[in-house]
């Protein structure tokens, strides 16, 4: 399992509500909010110990926090 190192840098929102597909499914496992899938890059520390800043990928809503945090791409 890699490790964010943060800050979080260049957030952006990807879709928001009815637009995220896993919604329903994010709705079942966290509960209701405002959700939105959000983009940024940080550095990411992979299980041999390396570190390397990577696009990462997370849905998150207010009261709830990030979730399903994804590595995209290595930077």
């Amino acid at each position: 399992m890699v490790q964010i190192i943060p800050p979080i840098t260049a957030i952006e929102t990807i879709a928001e509500g009815p637009s995220i597909r896993e919604l329903h499914r994010l709705r079942q496992h966290y509960g209701s909010g405002r959700w939105k899938k959000k983009k940024g890059i940080a550095l990411v520390e992979a299980p041999d110990g390396s570190q390397q800043r990577a696009e990462i990928h997370w849905y998150e809503a207010h009261g709830i926090g990030k979730v399903k945090i994804k590595v995209k791409r290595w930077l």
